[in-house]
């Protein structure tokens, strides 16, 4: 009997490319095939899906091709293979410059990577290998972006936003229930878009409501929302609908009009503050998680102390920011970059110095008060998990004392006893 070949899946960059990797993985676990993902040591194949959002994701993406290609030099590896937003954008330049890597494919047309692999490669599934612990997992809800942000290369890589239907989202999601899956994750470029490109409107508090009806999800967590028409039905139904967690993935890049307006972004500062105090009236016990652009080209350091400014004020439960990284093909590559990258990075330390200080304060009030943590590990002398207002792996943590009747994946009532920067400790009840 033939053994099965060894292919091993690399997924860099973001939830989305995630997902793409454990769709890939679902085909291919019906082959002739062994698939493990992020696995460490030899295997027959390499399958790279890159990033090419930005600089640092770039240079990643490149440095992770040619770690495997130098792998396959020793003989630890017979074939790289990439695939991703980074192929998708660059295929021909790298192809030229990295001849090592055996085959590039893009995002715009996977069936070619399956007829590579000499792998039958069925269009309309959904079948996924969840790479996440069995109690969360991704649910990206719609491809592409219809935006026009000037510095953003999604919509190049991705193309035009793509909707899924509410049936096959509610079925998925059914799917994932059944085999453990408690914490569903909405993911796509922008979720406020959802539905247009169906019915002309935002559906997405359709999804919602149908999503919550879903037996065995007891968590709903919305990422990555455009502030710029913004469904604010979704806020009265996260009020009232206690599946839906009290949480906002929002970026809102910045709060000055001039760099808002340059970006391309389509709303204001006074719109933007008029959204964010809709949430706090209407769902006073949100947390909402923003991401900033610092150093983007011509922003003042007047600009960046509003911005600034702006994060002290509002006190955000969470807060990431990135610098400006011209990208070829946006509106922003023909302004001129005036701002060095170590004033850029001074500029963003600057927002995470303040960020700290307030997720300090913001969980120094949680000490005393219980909330309901979701166990997603065990590590020494604690279980590690998340309230409803964490996201995994970017928010903050909850360690819990160990006990012996506690277990991962599963709910309980945590009192908290102390609090750091990003993290809190307590105590099961």
């Amino acid at each position: 009997m033939t053994s099965k070949k060894h292919i091993n899946i690399i997924t860099l960059g973001c939830s989305k490319n995630l997902v793409d990797s454990e769709k890939i993985m679902g085909q291919l676990q019906h082959g002739p095939f062994r698939i493990t993902h992020d696995a460490d040591g030899p295997s027959d194949i390499v399958v790279i899906n890159t990033c090419g959002f930005i600089g640092d994701a770039k240079e990643e993406s490149i440095d992770t091709i040619l770690q495997y290609t130098e792998a396959k030099k020793q003989g630890l590896v017979q074939e790289v293979i990439v695939t991703g937003c980074l192929s998708q954008r660059y295929k021909d330049a790298l192809q030229k410059e990295i001849p090592e890597a055996d085959a590039w494919f893009g995002v715009d047309n996977p069936s070619e990577l399956f007829t590579y692999l000499k792998h039958k490669y069925n269009e309309g599934s959904q079948e996924r290998l969840i790479t996440t612990p069995s109690h969360f997992a991704y649910l990206k809800i719609a491809e592409g972006c219809d935006r026009t942000c000037s510095f953003c290369a999604i919509p190049l890589i991705r193309g035009k936003f793509i909707s899924r239907s509410v049936e096959s989202l509610v079925e998925e999601a059914a799917e994932l229930a059944r085999k453990g899956v408690k914490e569903i994750l909405l993911i796509a470029q922008d979720l406020s878009y959802y539905g247009f490109d169906l019915e002309k409107r935002s559906m997405l508090a359709d999804l919602l409501r149908e999503l919550v009806k879903v037996s065995g999800i007891e968590w709903i967590r919305l990422h990555y929302a455009y502030p710029k028409n913004f469904p604010t039905e979704v806020i009265d139904l996260m009020a009232k609908e206690p599946k839906i967690c009290r949480y906002l993935d929002i970026p809102l890049q910045h709060i000055s009009d001039p760099v808002l307006k340059s970006m391309r972004r389509n709303t204001d500062k006074a719109s933007t503050l008029a959204l964010l105090e809709a949430f706090r009236s209407k769902v006073p016990d949100v947390a909402l998680r923003t991401t900033l652009l610092v150093g983007y080209p011509g922003e003042t350091m007047a600009q960046f102390e509003e911005l600034l400014a702006f994060v002290k004020e509002t006190r955000f439960e969470r807060l990431g920011v990135f610098t400006y990284s011209p990208e070829e093909g946006t509106k922003a590559f023909e302004l001129e970059d005036t701002i060095s990258d170590k004033e850029k990075q001074k500029r963003a330390d600057k927002i995470m110095e303040a960020q700290q200080e307030i997720s300090f304060q913001l969980n120094q009030e949680k000490i005393g008060k219980t909330f309901r943590v979701l166990i997603d590990r065990e590590e020494d002398d604690y279980f590690v998990g998340r309230t409803e207002y964490d996201s995994p792996e970017v928010d903050n943590e909850v360690y819990v004392t160990k006990q012996d009747d506690i277990v991962t994946a599963e709910f309980y009532s945590v009192r908290i006893t102390s609090a750091s920067d990003f993290d809190l400790f307590g105590e099961k009840i």
